[in-house]
């Protein structure tokens, strides 16, 4: 910069001020006191920005991902306070694969129309146990699979099902009351069922969630429940449910034994291995897959992460850069797991033993279904899935969330994809 002196001369006139010399002990010029001051406040914020320069460098950059595969997909939603991320994670996944088939149409399958029709079959199905099931608003995937089939489905204009006053789903009055009428149903001291309780039951679902239409018109032309579905370019016979436990054999269907599985619906039993390998080959073949997991772990953050952090090498790994790291990034050595969400870190190698052990001691739960869409890799080429939430506009991602394998390895439930999806070698393995 023109006019600026030489570090040799700054150099010089700090020496001068640094010394404290005064105007009576000094031969120093008054000229000299007054360059040297000027020299110093000009030098001042060039030193000061060098120094926030630094700090800014030595700050972490955070994750950073680059989309590798991705598959079309339906706008977020939000199923707000409501139990249904079941429904609305496999109508994800099925407009998807509509989308996949060439629809061209607006697409937004109504949520509450399936959800109004499983509550009618739990209810049935609660009061013939006795009560000995789970009531309650979880369900899933194969839940909805099977509504397809036999309720069909409508467009979410026909069916938005908010008839109680707000402008989001709010269930907790609804899933109370529900609750509340089946245990008078099962408690009849007449000891025999009315005629009227299936009406009844009917008549508060509809005053909530709205009636559910028997025809209805979309682009000029009427349809059912049934020939919409069929209007739509799939077939519903193409979708399998999988699992990965280690409590019943590979290759082999079994019924996954939680609550939310009312239905007693039946999952494909493979090696954890094969699940993933499913996974990757369905979207680099231009499938998505409706994913169902476990979202309590403190590795699941609300704001579009999910990973496996392994603390303790995330802990011997700050201790060997040492305290100046915890210095620039605010963190304190002694807690790791805010450090791991502020960059990329080391994960847990994640075993099919390790699954089971969390099944078996309920730290894996059925906790919350999404919908797996794409591939990307952060900026040290780690792999993740890209997980639409239905959470609304949500997080740092905008209802997106950036899941690792280790996690997916970890903490599957189950999921849902066509069977054209899966590798023709494990596929031919499965006793279907």
């Amino acid at each position: 910069m023109e006019g600026f002196p030489a570090d040799t001369q700054i150099h010089e006139y700090t020496l001068i001020l640094n010394n404290n010399y005064s105007l009576k002990s000094s031969t120093m010029s008054i000229k000299h006191i007054i360059t040297a001051l000027c020299i110093c406040c000009m030098v001042s914020p060039v030193l000061s920005a060098q120094k926030k320069n630094k700090k800014e460098a030595a700050q972490p950059e955070g994750y950073q991902f680059e989309t590798v595969i991705e598959v079309p997909i339906t706008s977020v939603k939000n199923q707000s306070s409501s139990s249904t991320c079941w429904c609305f994670s496999a109508l994800s996944f099925f407009e998807s694969e509509i989308l996949r088939n060439g629809y061209t149409g607006d697409l937004d399958l109504s949520e509450m129309f399936i959800v109004h029709k499983s509550y009618q079959e739990k209810a049935e199905k609660f009061v013939r146990l006795h009560g000995a099931l789970n009531f309650a608003p979880g369900s899933s995937f194969g839940n909805v699979l099977y509504g397809l089939k036999n309720y069909g489905a409508v467009p979410e204009s026909e069916m938005p099902g908010l008839n109680y006053g707000t402008d989001s789903h709010r269930h907790g009055e609804l899933d109370r009351l529900l609750r509340a009428y089946v245990d008078v149903i099962i408690k009849n001291p007449n000891r025999q069922l009315s005629t009227a309780w299936q009406a009844g039951l009917k008549g508060i679902l509809d005053a909530y969630l709205g009636e559910c239409p028997e025809t209805f018109t979309v682009n000029g032309k009427e349809y059912t429940p049934h020939t919409y579905v069929e209007s739509l370019g799939i077939n519903l016979d193409d979708y399998i449910d999988l699992t990965s436990w280690t409590n019943r054999p590979f290759y082999q269907k079994m019924i996954i034994e939680v609550p939310d599985n009312w239905l007693w619906e039946s999952s494909m039993n493979v090696p954890i291995d094969d699940l993933v390998a499913i996974i990757d080959n369905a979207l680099e073949n231009g499938y998505s897959v409706a994913w169902a997991a476990d979202v309590s772990e403190r590795g699941f953050n609300r704001d579009g992460l999910g990973i496996v952090p392994d603390y303790e090498a995330l802990e011997a790994e700050i201790k060997e850069v040492g305290s100046d790291q915890a210095h620039w990034i605010g963190a304190d050595n002694s807690n790791p797991q805010a450090i791991a969400f502020m960059q990329p870190c080391p994960e847990l190698e994640i075993t099919q033993e390790m699954r089971q052990i969390g099944y078996d001691t309920y730290q894996t739960t059925d906790d919350h279904g999404m919908h797996i869409f794409g591939i990307a890799k952060d900026q040290t080429g780690k792999k993740y899935y890209m997980v639409k939430n239905s959470w609304g506009d949500a997080g740092k991602y905008h209802g997106i969330w950036y899941v690792s394998e280790a996690y997916v390895r970890y903490k599957t439930m189950d999921i849902m994809v066509n069977k054209h999806a899966i590798p023709a070698d494990i596929l031919a393995k499965m006793a279907l």
